[in-house]
């Protein structure tokens, strides 16, 4: 089946080599990147994931990235995709150009298979990213059930496309107790 969503079960590898994949391409791509993280379930230890490296990159202007991430980027694998907008949660105020970003992907190398999510410095989706990160870090009580999910979605869905549109209600959901966690924690890029 093509594009079809595999869950793997946690590696501890990737708590290594996601900070340095991101590392690497904060060196590669140079002070455009004012911020460069290793985000999505393969940065939760203990998550079950898609063995694929989610990482961001946080910059000022996302046209001027274009122009100058494309480039080497191309170099080293990756394509740039056409998604130039993230899922905005429900229940947002957020006007959706808020949630703009660009997206690229290295896929059967050379390299791990990455996505790489560009999003501006302060926007909402670039917090929401690391808000998600670190509340599944602070309630490891929550990855199972979480994983299992995502196992269960997988299995059913089968498509790429399709899981992450029937995955994005539940992560509203859990950004709304990551919300709450946050502001009684004083929680904060």
């Amino acid at each position: 089946m093509p594009n079809q969503v595999t869950i793997n079960d946690y590696d501890e590898t990737w708590a290594v080599r996601g900070p340095a994949l991101a590392a690497d391409l904060r060196t590669i791509l140079g002070p455009a990147v004012l911020r460069a993280e290793h985000i999505g379930s393969t940065s939760i230890p203990g998550m079950a994931a898609k063995p694929i490296y989610d990482l961001q990159l946080s910059v000022h202007d996302l046209d001027e990235a274009v122009k100058i991430f494309d480039g080497p980027l191309t170099q080293i694998g990756f394509t740039a995709f056409p998604y130039h907008q993230d899922h905005v949660p429900a229940g947002s105020d957020d006007a959706p150009p808020l949630w703009r970003k660009r997206l690229w992907g290295r896929r059967g190398g050379p390299g791990e298979d990455v996505n790489l999510h560009v999003r501006l410095r302060g926007a909402p989706n670039e917090r929401l990213a690391l808000l998600f990160r670190d509340w599944f870090r602070a309630h490891p009580e929550a990855i199972a059930a979480y994983a299992a999910f995502k196992r269960v979605l997988a299995g059913s869905v089968g498509e790429a496309g399709v899981y992450t549109e029937v995955k994005d209600p539940i992560v509203d959901l859990i950004v709304g107790i990551a919300e709450s966690w946050a502001h009684e924690t004083g929680w904060r890029l």
